[in-house]
């Protein structure tokens, strides 16, 4: 009787752990879906609109590319937690229009750090180019560093990165925002020993977290003193040499 009772107690036990781990992921489950953070239609039909790139919906992500096809260089860019991939196809548009692919991924469950793809699950997307940089913004960019081993070069929006990476040579650009609530400038400058020494480290003022794309304003950030055009045209003024000088290396 009493080896039957403990048999029931055990598997008390074991079906209660397994529902609490059910509701556990399903509630995260529930949770990545809730507060997706839209692409703003205004600046995404100028993408759209745009006749000097091709835009494509595809397996590995939105891809970008120059509408006459020639390419020597991409950029794998991670979306933020909970914002639509579209959302950064207007600041990353300039890329295109300038020669370089641009693969922004879907990251799964809407979350950076869920997704353990490697690289090329997303450079397939464009099999003929050899020099790949990986970036993303805010968790984005947390996980473009955990990437990094496998790229040419490496790009921060609003991002810093927990994987030290400062033995490495690896050419390293972080664009950060002086009105980041999120990523302040303090957590930029307190994380900028895990980067290499000579990592260009540009911040843009009047910048905010939510100004590396166009999603709307964002929980806890600061407020941006600057326009959605004049941020494109800030980022594409240090993003497009940067990775111009990939393309010569």
């Amino acid at each position: 009787m009493q080896k039957k009772r403990g048999r029931r107690a055990l598997k008390v036990i074991i079906w209660g752990l397994v529902a609490v781990l059910v509701l556990g992921v399903g509630g995260i489950v529930v949770w990545s879906q809730v507060g997706v953070m839209p692409a703003e239609k205004a600046p995404l039909a100028s993408v759209r609109d745009n006749s000097a790139i091709t835009v494509e919906d595809t397996e590995q992500g939105v891809v970008l590319t120059p509408a006459d096809g020639e390419s020597e260089v991409g950029l794998v860019f991670v979306p933020g937690a909970k914002v639509d991939p579209w959302a950064y196809a207007p600041i990353l548009q300039s890329l295109a229009e300038d020669g370089v692919t641009v693969v922004i991924t879907r990251p799964w469950l809407n979350l950076a750090f869920f997704d353990l793809r490697g690289l090329d699950a997303f450079t397939s997307a464009a099999p003929d180019i050899d020099e790949w940089a990986v970036g993303g913004h805010s968790l984005g960019g947390v996980r473009a560093c955990r990437l990094a081993s496998d790229a040419d070069a490496l790009v921060l929006f609003g991002s810093y990165c927990s994987t030290d990476l400062s033995a490495t040579e690896l050419p390293v650009l972080s664009i950060s925002g002086s009105e980041d609530g999120l990523s302040t400038p303090e957590k930029i400058d307190a994380a900028r020993d895990q980067l290499p020494a000579d990592a260009e480290m540009v911040e843009i003022a009047g910048a905010s977290h939510a100004s590396f794309g166009d999603y709307g304003p964002q929980a806890g950030d600061g407020e941006p003193t600057l326009s959605s055009d004049e941020m494109h045209a800030e980022v594409s003024e240090v993003l497009i040499p940067f990775l111009a000088d990939l393309a010569r290396d």
